[in-house]
């Protein structure tokens, strides 16, 4: 059994003039219906990207911006867990728990 590119090549080879013109021709029409040429979003991504920095640069250096705590709540307590002494606040860990649900419903002062 041939293999099948060579059975194709031999095939495109005995392929008369005329057929390969017009397999030319509507190759040439295929490609410029479908517009071989970028998008005409991808016109406008580099003045986006300019202006997002220059947006971010802006926003980071504008003054008298209240501070902004970057690590929230949850991830402190997770340190804290995490930490050397975590063995004994997991020991309590119930007892944490009934604290906080305490404090959420307003019954600790």
């Amino acid at each position: 059994m041939k293999d099948p590119k060579k059975l194709f090549d031999e095939s495109v080879d005995q392929l008369d003039a005329a057929t390969l013109s017009k397999l030319n021709q509507g190759r040439h029409r295929a490609l410029e219906e479908i517009g071989t040429g970028p998008s005409p979003l991808w016109r406008w991504a580099p003045a986006a990207g300019v202006t997002a920095a220059v947006l971010v640069a802006v926003l980071v250096t504008l003054p008298g911006q209240p501070g902004v705590d970057t690590m929230p709540q949850s991830v402190a307590d997770m340190e804290i867990l995490l930490g050397e002494d975590s063995i004994e606040m997991l020991e309590d860990l119930e007892f944490y728990t009934f604290i906080d649900m305490l404090e959420q419903e307003g019954d600790v002062t």
